[in-house]
């Protein structure tokens, strides 16, 4: 299968549902809170001018009142009194400037001439300068010259505060986008990997059933089917395991009958078939049993003396099994699993390449590797996970002679995974075969 390739560069939409929805939530919340602050904003400014303007015209109407009944002797006096933060006045015709042209200074200039009124025409001009600067030149009523000088402010300055409580904000924002982003995608991540560990025959958690009611019912569903699959597959098995029993009966019925039969030309090869069929009835019962090898209590024992008495008693027999380099220690497993684990293997290696060397590691995270090595013909690498499938057997590199049945790997593999512990098959370098054991610490 062929796969487009992708543009190299930044990525600007992310692979994951996490930041996707994280994305989305954030940049949705984000866009509507600068929306509803810009609002906010010109609400305010709108406000702000018009009350500014107002004051604007009340003060200068009232200061124009106030100095058009003043004598002229004492005009020069009230200026002080009169003038504020961002105008004054002047008695005389000010500064020669500019006619307004500008929208702000047009919209001053219309304030400024409502507030005079009709009686006192006014003339507005731009003062040119580094600071906006604009005069309103009028003429009071007894003929004196008088100029009203106008530094404009900002409408609505901002606070020093402002700033910190927009990045409180955002923060708000991201945090609770990231929430919300959790909440929804973590019972996908938690429902994905209960699949990826669906195992019937191990006694794994179960999925959480709790939280809102979309949630626990898809939880709800997986958990309905792993018991169904559980079903089924202990079904299956105990037919594997009925069937292999009754079979023994009649088989030895068969065999018996063959052996007090008189000679007879097949009578050797006969018996010899159904010596063949008993063995793998046996192996068969003994596979559908290692399904339920859970059920033997973990126990602790010494590794070390658990792989001499192991190695011990196939040198009883005159097998060539040997163990180098065991770093042993205590460790809590299942005994009899693990030592029927360990006897297929090493039985294997005897059978395919006529001894069996055993090697034991502890690792760092307190988990126990044990190798079994021979030195036979190997396993083809494509076909390295397909011989701890049941029934399944390598006609070129093991002969059927050798009187295989293709469960002695499987039944290892189901043990394993019943002592919570992984088999994997590797070639070795100089020729032959490294089964590994890797038994994880155990956990009640």
């Amino acid at each position: 299968m062929t796969t487009s390739a992708e543009p190299k560069g930044i990525r600007l939409w992310p692979r994951t549902l996490r930041a996707r929805l994280f994305v989305i939530l954030l940049a949705g919340l984000t866009i509507a809170h600068v929306m509803s602050f810009t609002v906010l904003f010109f609400e305010r400014y709108v406000a702000a001018k018009s009350v500014m303007f107002n004051t604007l015209e009340n003060d200068i109407a009232t200061s124009i009142a106030i100095l058009d009944r003043l004598p002229a002797t004492e005009r020069g006096a009230w200026l002080n009194r009169l003038s504020r933060d961002n105008y004054g006045f002047i008695l005389g015709p000010g500064v020669p400037g500019n006619p307004s042209l500008d929208p702000a200074t047009i919209e001053l200039s219309a304030n400024i001439q409502r507030a005079t009124g009709p009686q006192y025409p006014v003339k507005v001009e731009t003062v040119p300068g580094d600071r906006r600067h604009v005069q309103a030149h009028l003429t009071l009523s007894d003929g004196s010259p008088l100029t009203i000088d106008v530094y404009p402010k900002g409408v609505m300055p901002l606070a020093d505060w402002l700033p910190f409580v927009l990045l409180a904000q955002l923060a708000l924002l991201i945090l609770c986008s990231w929430f919300a982003m959790r909440q929804a995608v973590r019972p996908l991540v938690n429902l994905a990997a209960a699949a990826d560990t669906l195992d019937p025959n191990r006694n794994t958690p179960r999925l959480s059933e709790t939280g809102p009611t979309e949630v626990a019912y898809a939880a709800s569903a997986f958990n309905a089917m792993r018991d169904r699959i559980a079903q089924y597959l202990e079904e299956r098995v105990q037919i594997l395991a009925a069937i292999s029993h009754d079979l023994q009966t009649p088989i030895t019925r068969m065999k018996l009958r063959a052996e007090m039969a008189d000679d007879f030309a097949d009578r050797e090869k006969l018996i010899q078939d159904l010596g063949q069929i008993e063995s793998l009835v046996k192996e068969g019962v003994a596979y559908a049993r290692s399904a339920h090898g859970n059920v033997e209590k973990a126990t602790r024992i010494d590794l070390s003396s658990f792989i001499e008495s192991l190695v011990y008693d196939y040198q009883d027999t005159g097998k060539a099994v040997t163990a180098n380099d065991v770093d042993g220690g205590a460790i809590i497993t299942r005994p009899q699993a693990l030592r029927r684990i360990l006897t297929n293997l090493v039985d294997n290696a005897l059978k395919f390449g006529g001894s069996a060397e055993i090697e034991v590691r502890r690792l760092a995270d307190d988990s126990v590797t044990i190798k079994v090595l021979d030195h036979g013909p190997g396993i083809p690498e494509d076909q390295l996970d397909a011989v701890l499938k049941p029934f399944v057997r390598l006609e070129d590199s093991r002969n059927r002679d050798t009187g295989g049945t293709g469960l002695g790997l499987a039944i290892a593999q189901q043990l394993a995974a019943s002592i919570n512990a992984s088999l994997t098959l590797k070639n070795r370098t100089g020729g032959g075969l490294a089964a590994e054991l890797t038994i994880r610490p155990h956990r009640a």
